[in-house]
């Protein structure tokens, strides 16, 4: 008879199907409740609301049922297993792909005036297979079907002028598809090199862990009652009912949850890179900062203020870097010139990830030609020869799309290998680091422009760039590859991890088609322009606006980019030299690579927060009391996004939502 813990290990049918069909309803969902109802979103982040708000229901439902039919429904890995299918396509259906998708494929038609010249200059360029050609077809999108807001889904489905979108459909579906498929063989590759060899610590993955082993052990009882859990939990329950009622009744007192700490530090100076501080209250990021390591922890917030306090040293030296010397970039926050050093900075750290893992990409390398000793897939989908023949295929089956629509060889070359590294930095910071909201400083691109010029891609190549960059590799808030790296330590122990694939796999085609089809179906019932897509709009025009910037003008970066860059680079060395050669070295080299990150000036206070207490706890009670009180944190994750559910699904029946997490 097997033993329960052996028993776990299996992945039965039921939870793949489950899964797939919990994340097609998620991604058919969260357009409308994202963009019509303004709610707070469904999936955001690398730590997504509805998926965990449904995983804690379900481990209820699970627990329950069993007790009743004195049968195990699913097991602790089988709801985990559900939450991950959940979790990979949650990004998909909004700013990981469907929330700007079509907005760039028609604002060069639908936003063209005399004034911008894009007719002139932009549309002469566009490859025809990448963009709808009808008029109708783009106005409509905008516009909204006539009568549509009065026709039901079925029926604005059968409208939606598919004959216009079928060709763009399927050509960015394959590039699409060829980029998920290296990503995927990506994380095969490196999987057993992270998470067994260097034993990286996901603490996103910690609660759904905890919560797997309570309903494993029959232990779920034990588990919520325990009173460091229910202390956390009731703290951000308080807050965001008493905030949620403030939202609804102005009436009812509320407890500020943002401090504008700007006005404290003076406008010049050494403190002037904080004029604009502000301070942002969300106890589950708090709760993920105390799981993460206290180097890393320490990392972000230090760099952080290190950060603002470079800026004000410039200025008490004298150099006030105008930000027309960055010329015209890409990146989604990029502001001033010296956050370019995360262009070096990111190049150093990718070799430093290849350089750890030299050993086993050698080994690996031997196995592809034949050479080496193949070893059990403990930890990988599939055997490394064809992870490691998957990925070069994939690689060249991209550069090659590339190429055909515009792109030089060597300029196709250089974008996707920049893609695909700042992609694999992102994910070891997201992953080691526990950061669930995280966006790029400067995108892969600049990089390029910075060193090579516009003119190194050519007019049409220039434009392929900049859109297919913008399709899947600037708005990193919301990007799978970190969760295919969860779902890779999810599953490395499952005694069928082939079923499991092949569930990921479906789950991944699934979400792609359903959130594509209701994006659509929502932006030609009610029209885009009526829909809460100004973000989207206003970064997808940017990018056009700056394509024909570089077209009519191709002005090249200023001396200081340059500088910058190379400054990052030989900071990130040294920090890498000092991290892996000095055991008492403080500082963890992901914390520079998010000194100038969006995502840090919201979650340095959690951070430093998260960090303080785990250092007085260990310092004062050891590994025992850590066991204990991480409950507390714990709780503070659960009862956050417990309310964040709560509350987006009050808002779906409501004209507004009151938002519990960072949109």
């Amino acid at each position: 008879m097997k033993s329960p813990e052996n028993t776990g290990q299996l992945i039965r049918s039921r939870a793949v199907i489950l899964g797939i069909i919990l994340a097609a309803l998620i991604c058919a969902l969260t357009p409308y409740n994202n963009t019509y109802k303004q709610a707070t979103p469904l999936g955001g982040g690398h730590f997504p609301l509805a998926p965990f708000f449904i995983m804690a229901w379900l481990t209820l439902l699970v627990a329950g049922a069993g007790r009743l039919f004195k049968k195990t429904i699913l097991t602790g890995k089988e709801v985990l297993t559900v939450w991950m299918l959940m979790v990979l396509v949650s990004g998909i259906a909004y700013t990981g792909l469907a929330r700007t998708f079509f907005i760039n494929l028609t604002a060069p038609f639908h936003f063209a005036t005399v004034e911008n010249g894009w007719r002139e200059v932009i549309q002469p360029l566009l490859p025809p297979a990448l963009y709808p050609d009808s008029t109708e077809a783009v106005e409509a999108l905008y516009n909204g079907l006539d009568g549509g807001r009065r026709m039901g889904w079925g029926e604005v489905l059968t409208q939606i002028p598919w004959d216009a979108w079928l060709l763009p459909l399927m050509t960015w579906g394959g590039f699409i598809l060829l980029c998920y498929g290296v990503m995927i063989c990506m994380v095969n590759l490196l999987s057993r090199q992270w998470l067994h060899n260097e034993r990286m610590n996901l603490p996103l993955l910690r609660v759904p862990l905890l919560m797997e082993e309570a309903i494993d052990q029959k232990g779920l009882g034990r588990f919520f009652s325990d009173r460091f859990l229910l202390a956390g939990l009731a703290i951000p329950v308080f807050l965001h009912l008493l905030n949620g009622l403030h939202f609804y009744y102005p009436q009812v007192p509320h407890i500020p949850t943002l401090i504008l700490a700007g006005p404290y530090f003076p406008k010049y100076g050494l403190f002037s890179g904080f004029h604009k501080l502000k301070i942002y209250i969300y106890p589950a990021f708090i709760g993920f900062a105390f799981l993460t390591s206290r180097q890393i922890s320490f990392s972000f917030w230090f760099f952080f203020i290190l950060g603002g306090l470079f800026f004000g040293l410039l200025s008490v030296l004298g150099y006030n870097i105008p930000a027309a010397t960055l010329g015209i970039t890409f990146g989604p926050t990029l502001s001033r010139p010296e956050e370019t050093q995360m262009i070096g900075a990111y190049g150093v750290f990718f070799i430093f990830i290849l350089w750890l893992a030299r050993y086993h990409l050698l080994d690996v390398g031997r196995q592809a030609f034949g050479k080496g000793v193949r070893k059990p897939d403990e930890t990988e989908w599939f055997s490394p020869p064809v992870a490691f023949w998957g990925c070069v295929t994939g690689l060249l089956g991209i550069v090659l799309w590339c190429r055909y629509f515009g792109m030089p060889f060597l300029a196709s070359v250089l974008t996707v290998g920049a893609f695909f590294m700042v992609m694999l930095v992102a994910t070891r910071v997201i992953c080691q680091g526990g950061i669930a909201y995280f966006t790029l400083t400067v995108a892969p691109i600049d990089g390029l422009l910075a060193f090579f010029g516009p003119q190194f891609f050519t007019r049409t190549g220039l434009l392929v760039a900049a859109v297919v960059q913008k399709v899947l590799f600037a708005d990193l808030r919301e990007s799978l590859m970190p969760s295919l790296v969860h779902a890779g330590s999810i599953t490395h122990r499952a005694r069928n991890k082939r079923r499991v694939f092949a569930g990921i796999l479906l789950t991944l085609l699934t979400g792609i088609i359903v959130s594509f089809g209701a994006m659509l179906a929502l932006c030609y019932k009610y029209g885009a322009r009526e829909l809460q897509l100004d973000w989207a709009t206003r970064t997808t025009t940017n990018v056009y606006t700056n394509i024909h910037t570089l077209l009519e003008a191709s002005p090249r970066s200023g001396e200081w980019v340059m500088i910058f860059a190379v400054v990052g680079a030989v900071v990130m060395l040294a920090l890498v030299i000092c991290y892996q050669r000095f055991y008492w070295w403080p500082v963890h080299p992901i914390g520079y690579l998010t000194a100038y990150s969006s995502a840090m000036r919201i979650l340095w206070i959690s951070f430093f927060t998260g960090w303080l207490c785990n250092a007085l706890c260990m310092r004062y009670g050891g590994v025992v009391l850590f066991k204990k009180f991480r409950y507390f944190f714990v709780g503070l994750i659960i009862g956050d996004f417990l309310m964040g559910g709560t509350w987006a699904v009050i808002g779906l029946f409501g004209d507004a939502s009151y938002q519990v997490l960072p949109n």
